[in-house]
């Protein structure tokens, strides 16, 4: 999961990209990135942290022209280098610079074939280079002095033919414009828009519609699957199908965790999302637990807000803040390591005890991973007062990794593993836990466009719509990013620095 953005403008596009990845800061926390492209150059600032910290004053004023790309970095493949910060580039054929949201699931298969076949060195652990490479690859094959954008198109193709997972991507071509491209699957999420000016239509793509939004470009529409937008340096916009066969199956942790509420995702508010999912866990709360004695509804901020108003709402008991966010502090999931994780729950939360003391206290999260930000909130409720404590979550129990571009490497990180929901309540430390059914959670998603007949739902039913996930990937995966694996990296990085 990263935020991904790209401008073609008729001013300069800096500032924009900047304020487009602090809107999508919460896609990823490791790393940022702007490439600009200015009289047939490129303009790179990149580092580790968030926007605020790798951008400052003359940076900004070094990032030159009026077309660019950019990208908030959350760490799946690969390690938290800055060496591995996006957007990645190459000086063949004519110049590229590239940035990817999502992950290949044939990332090894594809770099043994760069370097065998294709004969090109890859420098990084990361997927995105090898992504990277394979368009230059395909590219060059049809490479000519005057550039041809349909050879973009054969190149986008070749893409799919040859990647698998889940991927949006936007390059830049120096001089030539910015390309757009979204797996076949349509795993992970990419919008276009356009902005009036008085000197003409400019026009964005970002992983998230309020990107769109926030820089005043009205969104048009979803990049479908398998499609390649392509946007030339003057302004013109072309858009091809380069997949042969193309099937929109949105991943639907987005719609769960990851994406903001205000966004739109392929046709789905985020928001009103959000709300169906409260009133589909009502009605198994009433089911399980008819006569309750929930005292209050407090959710964990701050995604779970929206589910929870709507669980309070139908319940009809009170719906309370308990938990002050400090807003300084980052995601607890999308931390690098476990340790972050444990440490990060209490910087970041903190309890306000009136509405816990003698209550009995439904607290509702969007969903539990690992358990460990779960058990400490229980806690943390007991120390504030609280009589009882239940937990609901607005997801189904998650039970097998994400393998598109989500930090789920090992089926033994998750609290759910071979477990069943007593058990898990009990590790929790909950006095009464209740999950949300899938077919609720898909109801409560497709209901915002029912033209969306299949989602990948693979953390929650084992079911990967790449149809090529099998054991043995599960333990590459489990070997190359568990946490244990991912530290040991980095702590091997450090030492070298």
């Amino acid at each position: 999961m990263c935020g991904i953005a790209g401008i073609v403008a008729h001013s300069a596009v800096n500032l924009d990209l900047y304020e487009s990845l602090s809107v999508m800061q919460h896609r990823g926390q490791d790393a940022a990135g702007i490439t600009t492209c200015e009289n047939g150059r490129f303009y790179m600032r990149k580092g580790n942290g968030l926007v605020r910290d790798v951008f400052y004053k003359k940076h900004m004023e070094g990032l030159l022209g009026k077309m660019g790309i950019a990208h908030a970095r959350y760490p799946t493949a690969g390690t938290s280098s800055s060496a591995e910060a996006q957007p990645l580039y190459v000086n063949s054929p004519y110049g590229i610079a590239l940035a990817h949201n999502g992950n290949l699931t044939n990332a090894d298969e594809l770099k043994e074939q760069l370097f065998l076949s294709d004969l090109r060195h890859l420098n990084t652990d990361s997927d995105t280079e090898a992504l990277l490479n394979i368009l230059a690859h395909e590219l060059q094959l049809n490479a000519k002095p005057v550039f041809d954008r349909e050879d973009i198109f054969t190149a986008v193709s070749a893409i799919h033919r040859r990647c698998r997972g889940g991927y949006a991507v936007v390059a830049m071509v120096v001089g030539k414009g910015i390309l757009a491209i979204r797996d076949p699957n349509g795993i992970r999420p990419l919008c276009y828009g356009i902005r009036e000016t008085e000197l003409g239509t400019d026009y964005m793509v970002a992983s998230e519609s309020v990107a769109l939004q926030a820089q005043g470009f009205d969104l048009v529409r979803d990049v479908e699957p398998g499609e390649a937008l392509f946007i030339s340096e003057q302004g013109e916009l072309f858009y091809k199908q380069c997949a042969e066969k193309a099937k929109l199956s949105p991943c639907i942790f987005e719609y769960v965790y990851f994406a903001r509420p205000d966004s739109i995702i392929d046709g789905i508010s985020v928001y009103k999302s959000r709300l169906r999912m409260g009133q589909k866990l009502v009605q198994k709360i009433l089911r399980e637990k008819p006569d309750h004695d929930i005292d209050v509804v407090i959710p964990i901020p701050d995604t779970s807000r929206s589910t929870a108003l709507e669980v309070a709402y139908h319940l009809n008991v009170k719906y309370r803040e308990g938990f002050i966010k400090n807003r300084y502090i980052g995601r607890t999931f999308i931390m690098p390591g476990q340790k972050e994780r444990k440490k990060s729950v209490r910087q970041k939360l903190n309890p306000i005890e009136l509405e816990f003391a003698g209550k009995n206290v439904l607290l509702v999260d969007d969903s539990i991973v690992r358990g460990t930000t779960s058990k400490q909130i229980v806690q943390m409720a007991r120390e504030a007062g609280a009589n009882k404590v239940y937990m609901a979550s607005a997801a189904p129990p998650v039970r097998f990794p994400n393998v598109y571009g989500i930090d789920m490497a090992s089926h033994a990180e998750f609290v759910a593993h071979n477990r069943s929901i007593e058990e898990i309540c009990e590790i929790i430390g909950a006095d009464w836990l209740v999950y949300q059914d899938l077919d609720d959670l898909i109801a409560a998603v497709q209901k915002g466009n029912e033209e969306v007949k299949i989602f990948d739902s693979s953390c929650f039913n084992g079911e990967y719509v790449t149809q090529d996930i099998d054991d043995a990937y599960f333990e590459r995966l489990s070997d190359q990013r568990n946490d244990v694996a991912m530290q040991e990296k980095n702590n091997k990085i450090a030492s070298q620095l």
